[in-house]
C-alpha cells in the first residue's frame, strides 16, 4: 500500500509510511517517561546550551523500560536514543519494541537525527519509532524512516 499524502492548502504536507499510527496509551507512557527522565536530569537552564538536553525511552518485548541522555560534544557524542538502546543491552534486554526521544525545557517529541535513523535501520528495523507529524504523534517502524536508504547488511557480503 503507497503512502497516503496529507495535504495542507493544496500542498503536500507530509508523506507518512504506511506503517504510521497514532500513538497508543503505552507508547504514550514511554513518552512520558522520557520527558521525566530529561526534566529530571538536564545540565542547561531555558535559553542555555548544556551537554544533556535529550532524553530517550525504549520499551522492550518483555515490557521493560530503559532510558538514556545525550551527551553532547562538537565531535558527535552520543544521541539519547543510542544510550537508552546501550542501557536496555545491558541489562540483557535484546528486542527493542519501541522507541522515542524528547527534548528538555518542554521541547516535547524530536525525530531522530540521521546518524540514529540509520542504526535503527540497520539494527532495529522493526522497532516502532515515536516521532511528530502534522497529524500529531506517531509510530513508525524504523524500516520506513531512511526511503532508499543504505543497505550495511548488503554491502557486507
Amino acid at each position: 500500500m503507497p503512502a497516503t499524502p496529507h495535504y495542507d492548502r493544496g500542498v503536500p504536507a507530509t508523506l507518512l509510511p504506511p506503517t504510521a499510527l497514532p500513538i497508543s496509551d503505552a507508547e504514550r507512557s514511554l513518552v512520558e517517561l522520557a520527558r521525566d527522565t530529561i526534566d529530571a536530569t538536564t545540565d542547561a537552564g531555558p535559553d542555555e546550551d548544556g551537554i544533556h538536553t535529550m532524553g530517550a525511552a525504549v520499551r522492550t518485548a518483555d515490557g521493560r523500560t530503559f532510558t538514556g541522555v545525550n551527551l553532547f560534544h562538537f565531535t558527535g557524542g552520543p544521541c539519547a536514543e543510542l544510550v537508552a538502546l546501550g542501557a536496555a543491552r545491558a541489562a540483557g534486554a535484546t528486542e527493542p519494541t519501541h522507541i522515542v526521544a524528547v527534548g528538555n525545557h518542554g521541547r516535547g517529541v524530536k525525530s531522530p537525527c540521521g546518524r540514529d535513523r540509520q542504526i535503527l535501520a540497520d539494527y532495529y528495523p522493526g522497532i516502532r519509532v515515536i516521532l511528530p507529524s502534522p497529524e500529531g504523534l506517531v509510530s513508525v517502524l524504523a524500516s520506513e524512516l531512511l526511503p532508499l536508504a543504505f543497505d550495511y547488511s548488503a554491502e557486507q557480503l
